[in-house]
């Protein structure tokens, strides 16, 4: 069952219309509604490009949380071979909402870590919709460390709404645990690639992308607080996330020009979810370039080139 956003409801009418008819051609073979439903199918089609010509910054944080876009575990079944998840940072408990372990990607022996949202309520909640506690930041940094030590490059799938703010993880140091998975990610002399898949929500998405190469889907988004959240500080009123998310200049392309991110992934008319295979594909090729750009650099090169990077951050947007 197609999953549709609040803008996209004329659309949903439309596509909906058109998959009555072939359902009624499917129950009375006489009926020739083919050419009906050809015209609706080129409708709709129209009425998609349209509605995505020019997402509004709002619009593109709908897009970033659809459900059915590919997440974390999609990514690593289709991109990496002998994939061994690695579980527990060794000092409380095991967080489902990141995933990690070894594997291969074109054949290239890797570390992969990754926030996991889940794909139904059970696996959701499961993982705690993708909000990791500091045991998961811990076992991030056990993995990326274990990678720093045998020499393996580390890329991780960034799709977090945010570090989970409960009682018992702010009890178990949440905010250290970001703290130092991010200097974990700086001082490690592996190539660190990251792909903002989804959602970049504040020091939970940090903590996993203080890399040498950022890239962002299209239609992802990073920020350092949610909309609806920055909306109740500023105006005390949640609803005024549109506004909000215009501020927060959380878009890939606003990120792309204040040097954030270093690339942008085209994504699918319509969203990674239209198109999932087309968008891993794309996420595959990104990957690989960004790899081959750290090839042949040395542990101390790896360690400036990342830590350039981030103390340029924001001077690109500044000069312009």
């Amino acid at each position: 069952m197609t999953h549709y956003l609040d803008f996209e409801k004329p659309l949903a009418e439309i596509e909906g219309k058109a998959e009555e008819l072939r359902a009624m051609a499917r129950v009375s073979e006489e009926m020739d509604i083919e050419a009906e439903a050809a015209a609706l199918d080129h409708k709709a089609a129209a009425l998609l490009k349209d509605l995505y010509k020019k997402l509004s910054p709002w619009r593109k944080c709908q897009v970033a949380r659809h459900p059915d876009r590919p997440h974390c575990s999609d990514y690593i079944d289709a991109l990496f071979q002998e994939y061994t998840p690695l579980a527990g940072d060794r000092k409380f408990s095991e967080d489902e909402a990141v995933l990690g372990g070894l594997a291969r990607f074109n054949d290239r022996p890797v570390m992969v870590i990754g926030h996991e949202k889940g794909n139904d309520t059970s696996s959701r909640i499961q993982r705690n919709f993708g909000m990791a506690r500091p045991e998961g930041y811990r076992k991030a940094v056990r993995l990326m460390e274990m990678a720093d030590r045998f020499g393996l490059p580390v890329i991780t799938l960034v799709d977090t709404p945010g570090a989970y703010p409960g009682k018992g993880a702010e009890e178990r140091g949440q905010s250290e645990a970001i703290a130092r998975a991010t200097e974990t990610c700086l001082q490690i002399g592996v190539p660190l690639v990251s792909v903002i898949i989804g959602e970049g929500g504040s020091g939970g998405a940090v903590a996993f992308a203080t890399a040498n190469r950022v890239a962002m889907l299209e239609h992802s988004v990073y920020s350092v607080i949610s909309p609806e959240g920055c909306a109740s500080i500023l105006w005390k009123n949640a609803d005024k996330m549109r506004e909000a998310a215009e501020a927060l200049r959380l878009t890939a392309q606003d990120l792309l020009k204040l040097g954030v991110a270093d690339r942008v992934i085209p994504e699918p008319l319509g969203g990674a979810h239209r198109d999932r295979e087309a968008t891993i594909a794309s996420v595959s090729d990104c990957l690989t370039k960004m790899l081959g750009d750290l090839d042949g650099l040395k542990p101390k090169a790896l360690i400036k080139d990342r830590r350039d990077k981030f103390l340029a951050l924001g001077s690109k947007g500044l000069a312009a």
